[in-house]
C-alpha cells in the first residue's frame, strides 16, 4: 500500500462531531464470529461498532448524486426516506430514498456478513429524470475510529489489484471500503476543508491529487461506476486489526456474494426468533412491535463477549457532541442490563438472561456493588453509586429462579454474588448516592422499593443454602425500611395536596441528611441540568411516577389510598396528552432534554416526555385489575416509535419544529432505540398475556401486602441517623466497625455500654432495649472504637414519639 501520496490541505479538520441518535434500524448477525453492528438514519449507514459493540467506529457512510449544471443532491438530505425489515424479528434492512426534486431513487439493502465483519449494502441506482450517464452517485465516509473523529488518517490503496479506501485509527483499528463496482475516481480530505463533500460542491469532481489525509478528522470519497448496463453495486465496509486484514475481509465479502450473505443473516435471525414465545403484535402502523423489540434488544449484545448488552447504539444530540463524549449510551448500566435481562427472560429467552447474571456476576466489584455503567470490560466509567443498580442483579436471580430458568445446583453458584450485593445493600442504604435518573442522592421511592425487594429475595436465597441468621438479618432490615418509605419520602399538607385535592402523595426524592429538620421531605433537591436560577426546589414540590415501583415490586397495594393520590397529582402535574395518547415526564423541573426552542441538550434544557413511563404505568394499571387502560397504554407505547418501529428515550412535547426535525409526539434528539423502552415493551406485552405484572416480586407482596407486616426496630447508622423512635421499638445501632456503645436514657446521668458484634455482612450491630420507654424520653449515645482506640468526638440524641414524625 502506497504511503508516498499526495496530502490533502486542510489539517486536520474541523472538530469531529457524530451524528442523529434517531435511529431507524440497528442490526447485527447472530454469530459468534460477528464482531460488527450498524446503526441507520436519514437513509444512510451511521455509527458501526467493531470490534466490539462499545466501540463506534464510523460517523456515517452516504452518497452523494451529482450532475449537469452544478446538480449536487445529498440522499441523507435531499431525499424522503422509507424503511422495512427483510421480515419480522431480523435486523436486515431495505432503504430507498426518492429525491425530492424527483430526479433518482436509491434502494439499498444493508446487512452484516455473518462469516466476518463487514457491513454490506446492496444498491440500486434508479434514474427517474434523464439517463444513468447523467449522474454520478459518489460514496462518502467518515471514519470516526474506536469513538474517536480525531487522530485517523486515511489513504486510496490497493488490495490484490482492488482499489480500496483506507483508514486507521490509534485505537490499532483500521477499515477498508470496497465496491463490486470500481471506483471510477476517489479521494480523501480532511472534513470541512478538504473532503469529497466540499470538493464536489465547489467542483462538481473529485480532487486526484487528494490521497492522504493524515491524523485528523478525515473522510473518503469514492465515485461507484454506475452506467446504463450496470445500476447494482454492493459496497462492503470492512474492520480489522490492520489496513491488509480489513481488506481482505472486504475482499472475501465480495466475493462470496450479498445473496448468499443475506441467506445466512436471515436464516440466523429466523432461526433464534422462532424459539422465543409467540407475543405478538401488529400495531396500528403494521408492524410486529414485538419481533422489533427481541431484535433490538438481541442487536444490542455481542455474542463472541456473552453477557453484556449496551444501552443504546446511540449518542444522543450526537449530530452536537465531538470526541469528548467517549461513551455516549454504548455502555453498559447495570440497571438497563437487568431491564434488558427481563426483556430476554418474558420472551422465553432464559438463557440469554442467564448469561446476563453470570456477566454480572463477572464484572460486581470486590465490595459488592456495581458500576455506575461500564464499557464491556467492566472497566468503570462514571464512579457514581446508584443503589438500586446494586439490587437489581439480585432481583434477576429471583426472576430465574421463578421462572426455572435457575435450578437450585445452579444458583448456588450465584450465592457469593448475592451474599456480596446484599452486604453491600445493608452496610450502605437505604440512602442512595444517586436516583435511577444519575442526578441527586437521598431516599428515592424507586430505589427503596428495589432494594426491600432484593433484601427479601436475597434472605429467601440465602436461606436454600442454611445462612438462616443471615436471612433473618435481611427480613430484618427489609422490614425496618419498608415501615419508614412514608416517613421518607410521603408528605401531606402541601399546596399540591390543596391543587389536587388529595391527602398526600409520595416525592420524587427527599435528600440524604438535613441538619435541624424533623424529616429529609423537609429539605432541598437540587435539581440538575437547569440554569442556577432554577436548581434547588423544596423536595415536597417535586413529583415523579418512580413511586409506582411500590406497587411493581410488591410493597404496596395499587389500590392503597397513598398510591391513589400519588397517581392523581403524577396525571395532575406530569401527564402530556400526545397524538399517541397519554406519555409522562420523569419529574417536576427535568432539564434533560432539548431547550424550548429545540436546540439539543447542551448539559441545561428541559425534559420531555418518556415513552418506557408508559410502560411502567401499564403495569400500574394491570395490578389495579384494569386490564383495557393497560392495553390502550400499549397501544400509546407502541405509538410513541419512530421509523423503523424503534423506542425513543424522550418524545417531542412542543409544536412541530421542521428545521429541528422535531414532530409533536415523535422521537426528540436524545437516544433511539432505548433498549430499556423496548425490553418494557415485551414485558408488558407479556404481563397482558398473563394478566399480572410478569417482574413483581413474590416476597413483598405476602409480606407486606398480605400478611401487614411491620417491624420491631429502628435503625440508625451513620448514613441515616434517625432523630426520632416510636415507642415500643428496639433501637439497633448499626456501624462498619467494631466498637462499644456507650448510651443514657436518662440524660446523662448513668450510662450503660454495649458492644457491637459483626454480622455476616460485615455490619457490626448493637440492639438497644429501649422498647419500654415512653414517650417525651430520649436516648443519647457515643461509640469508643476499639481498632482505632478512640472514642467518637460527638453525641447522638434520639427523642422517643407516639408514633413516626413525618
Amino acid at each position: 500500500m502506497k504511503t508516498t501520496q499526495s496530502v490533502a490541505r486542510g489539517a486536520p479538520g474541523i472538530a469531529a462531531r457524530w451524528t442523529s441518535s434517531a435511529k431507524s434500524g440497528v442490526g447485527t448477525a447472530l454469530s459468534p464470529a460477528c464482531r460488527v453492528w450498524f446503526t441507520l438514519s436519514h437513509g444512510i449507514l451511521n455509527e458501526v461498532y467493531y470490534p466490539h459493540v462499545d466501540h463506534a467506529c464510523t460517523r456515517d457512510l452516504g452518497l452523494i448524486v451529482c450532475g449537469a449544471a452544478g446538480y449536487f443532491s445529498e440522499e441523507k438530505r435531499h431525499a424522503e426516506h422509507a424503511v422495512d425489515m427483510f421480515e419480522d424479528g431480523v435486523p436486515a434492512y431495505l432503504l430507498t430514498n426518492t429525491a425530492i426534486d424527483g430526479a433518482y431513487r436509491i434502494e439499498k439493502r444493508i446487512l452484516v456478513d455473518p462469516a466476518r465483519p463487514t457491513v454490506l449494502q446492496e444498491i440500486s441506482f434508479n434514474v427517474l429524470k434523464g439517463q444513468v450517464s447523467d449522474y454520478r452517485v459518489y460514496a462518502l465516509l467518515a471514519p470516526h475510529l474506536v469513538n474517536s473523529g480525531a487522530g485517523n488518517t486515511a489513504w486510496i490503496g490497493d488490495y490484490k489489484g482492488q482499489q480500496m479506501l483506507f483508514a486507521t485509527g490509534t485505537g490499532g483499528v483500521s477499515l477498508a471500503l470496497a465496491s463490486s463496482v470500481p471506483w471510477v475516481s476517489s479521494s480523501v480530505g480532511y472534513v470541512g476543508f478538504s473532503d469529497g463533500w466540499q470538493q464536489l460542491k465547489s467542483a462538481g469532481r473529485l480532487d486526484p491529487d487528494c490521497q492522504r489525509a493524515e491524523d485528523g478528522n478525515v473522510a473518503l470519497t469514492g465515485e461507484i461506476g454506475f452506467s446504463a448496463d450496470e445500476t447494482r453495486a454492493v459496497l462492503a465496509l470492512a474492520f480489522g486489526p490492520s489496513p491488509q486484514e480489513a481488506a481482505y475481509n472486504a475482499r472475501a465479502s465480495l466475493m462470496a456474494g450479498f445473496d448468499p450473505a443475506a441467506k445466512w443473516y436471515v436464516a440466523g435471525w429466523r432461526d433464534w426468533q422462532q424459539t422465543l414465545l409467540g407475543l405478538d403484535r401488529k400495531g396500528a402502523s403494521g408492524l410486529n412491535g414485538y419481533r422489533i423489540s427481541t431484535a433490538v434488544l438481541a442487536t444490542h449484545r455481542p455474542l463472541g463477549f456473552p453477557g453484556p448488552a449496551v444501552a443504546s447504539l446511540s449518542i444522543p444530540w450526537g449530530f452536537s457532541k465531538g470526541d469528548e463524549d467517549l461513551g455516549g449510551y454504548h455502555l453498559v448500566w447495570p440497571r438497563d442490563l437487568v431491564e434488558t435481562a427481563g426483556g430476554f427472560l418474558a420472551s422465553g429467552a432464559g438463557a440469554d438472561a442467564l448469561q446476563i447474571l453470570a456477566y454480572l456476576r463477572t464484572i460486581q466489584e470486590a465490595d459488592g456493588h456495581w458500576p455506575q455503567n461500564a464499557w464491556l470490560d467492566g472497566t468503570a466509567y462514571w464512579d457514581g453509586i446508584q443503589m438500586d443498580e446494586c439490587a437489581f442483579p439480585i432481583l434477576l436471580a429471583d426472576a430465574l429462579i421463578r421462572e426455572r430458568q435457575l435450578p437450585l445446583e445452579r444458583m448456588q453458584t450465584f450465592t457469593p454474588m448475592i451474599e456480596r450485593a446484599a452486604s453491600f445493600l445493608v452496610r450502605k442504604g437505604p440512602v442512595t448516592g444517586e436516583d435511577r435518573w444519575e442526578e441527586d442522592a437521598g431516599y428515592s421511592p424507586f430505589t427503596l422499593a428495589v432494594e426491600i425487594a432484593a433484601l427479601l429475595a436475597s434472605a429467601d436465597i440465602l436461606d436454600t443454602c442454611g445462612m438462616t441468621d443471615a436471612a433473618c438479618y435481611l427480613r430484618e432490615t427489609a422490614d425496618s425500611w419498608n415501615e419508614q418509605i412514608e416517613r421518607w419520602t410521603y408528605v401531606s399538607g402541601t399546596d399540591a395536596c390543596g391543587r389536587h385535592g388529595v391527602n398526600g402523595y409520595y416525592v420524587r426524592i427527599a435528600p440524604p441528611d438535613v441538619a435541624d429538620a424533623a424529616s429529609p421531605k423537609d429539605g432541598f433537591v437540587p435539581i440538575k441540568n437547569r440554569s442556577p436560577d432554577e436548581t434547588d426546589q423544596p423536595a415536597r414540590a417535586i413529583i415523579s411516577p418512580d413511586a409506582l415501583a411500590l406497587v411493581r415490586f410488591g410493597l404496596r397495594a395499587a389500590d392503597d389510598p397513598r398510591i391513589v393520590d400519588t397517581v392523581t397529582v403524577i396525571d395532575a402535574e406530569l401527564r402530556c396528552d400526545l397524538p399517541q395518547g397519554p406519555v409522562w415526564y420523569r419529574y417536576t423541573g427535568d432539564g434533560y432534554g432539548e431547550h424550548a426552542d429545540g436546540a439539543p441538550f447542551d448539559g441545561v434544557g428541559q425534559g420531555r416526555p418518556w415513552p418506557l413511563l408508559v410502560g411502567e404505568r401499564a403495569h400500574y394499571e394491570l395490578a389495579a385489575g384494569r386490564i383495557d387502560k393497560a392495553r390502550a397504554l400499549l397501544a400509546t407505547l407502541e405509538g410513541s416509535a419512530g421509523a423503523g418501529g424503534l423506542l425513543p428515550e424522550q418524545v417531542w412535547d412542543g409544536e412541530d419544529m421542521a428545521d429541528r426535525e422535531l414532530f409533536r409526539g415523535g422521537p426528540t434528539g436524545s437516544a433511539m432505540p432505548l433498549v430499556w423502552a423496548h425490553s418494557e415493551h415485551i414485558k408488558l406485552l407479556r404481563s397482558l398475556r398473563d394478566g399480572k405484572v410478569f417482574d413483581m416480586p413474590l416476597q413483598g407482596v405476602e409480606r407486606y401486602i398480605k400478611g401487614k407486616t411491620g417491624s420491631s426496630i429502628r435503625s440508625w447508622r451513620f448514613n441515616n441517623k434517625i432523630r426520632s423512635i416510636p415507642s415500643g421499638k428496639t433501637l439497633r445501632v448499626e456501624v462498619l466497625a467494631a466498637a462499644l456503645v456507650h448510651w443514657s436514657i436518662d440524660d446523662g446521668k448513668t450510662y450503660q455500654d454495649r458492644e457491637t458484634s459483626q454480622n455476616a455482612f460485615g455490619v457490626h450491630v448493637a440492639d438497644l432495649p429501649v422498647d419500654g420507654m415512653k414517650p417525651g424520653g430520649s436516648i443519647v449515645f457515643t461509640f469508643f472504637w476499639h481498632e482505632a482506640e478512640r472514642w467518637e468526638n460527638a453525641e447522638f440524641t434520639i427523642e422517643i414519639v407516639a408514633r413516626d414524625i413525618g
